[in-house]
């Protein structure tokens, strides 16, 4: 009796490992992008956080001077704050109707515009913009 023999052929051995070739350059190609994304999502957190540290001083440390300044944090996130006069303009004098009227002065007010921008390992300038307005 003969018995058949046992065992892979050299075709199945061939087709699996195509099979799996293709399968591990998938997963190693989803597991690369979502290494990426992971540090590029790690790079605007801290970029977010720089800005709204920056916004959170101005005015308490960094006084509210219409006019730019600028600066980097660890060498790599560079910042431009800018500080614009936007008080609204004053009301009219009072009325002849109403002479006794007392004239409402305008509180101070500026925008307080934060960029924070780097670049990253692919060369690709990246940024973050955060505005606000803040009174005196």
């Amino acid at each position: 009796m003969i018995q058949p023999p046992k065992g892979f052929s050299l075709l199945e051995i061939l087709v699996a490992f195509a099979i799996m070739a293709v399968a591990l350059t998938i997963v190693l190609r989803i597991f690369g992008t979502g290494v990426n994304n992971a540090i590029l999502s790690e790079e605007y957190t801290l970029a977010v956080q720089i800005a709204e540290s920056l916004q959170a001083r101005t005015g308490i440390e960094i006084p509210l001077e219409v006019g730019e300044s600028s600066g980097d944090e660890g060498g790599k996130y560079h910042w431009l704050l800018k500080i614009i006069d936007v008080t609204p303009a004053p009301p009219p004098a009072s009325t002849p109707a109403n002479p006794n009227l007392p004239v409402a002065q305008p509180v101070p007010l500026y925008a307080v515009q934060v960029q924070v921008f780097w670049q990253d390992d692919g060369r690709e300038m990246r940024s973050v913009d955060i505005r606000s307005l803040k009174m005196q």
